[in-house]
């Protein structure tokens, strides 16, 4: 799993090659708590996956430009284009799904 730490541009994540994963979410959400375990064994499955955990609020504009609205809100990218999302997953099936059509 390679997790970056820091905030990439919207033009970073257009340009991004091979399979990516970014989560949006807060540190408070409850439901980003819940789901947190699920992403970071996946992660920690597929280590050639790029991953950005993204601290999501007002004033953020990355998640915005995703249209996000709750959270978590997992965006999944083949190549830098959107692929599929999972908002406020209910398992970590739910997941692993989405991460097949970035995968296979």
């Amino acid at each position: 799993m390679t997790e970056k730490h820091t905030d990439p541009s919207r033009t970073d994540i257009d340009q991004l090659a091979g399979p990516a994963l970014i989560e949006f979410g807060a540190t408070d959400c409850g439901y980003c708590q819940r789901s947190r375990p699920w992403v970071d064994a996946l992660m920690k499955a597929n280590p050639q996956i790029s991953y950005f955990r993204i601290e999501d609020g007002k004033g953020r504009r990355l998640g915005r430009s995703f249209g996000v609205k709750l959270w978590p809100t997992l965006i999944f990218l083949q190549e830098g284009k959107e692929v599929t999302r999972e908002v406020r997953p209910v398992s970590q099936e739910s997941i692993l799904q989405a991460l097949k059509m970035i995968t296979d």
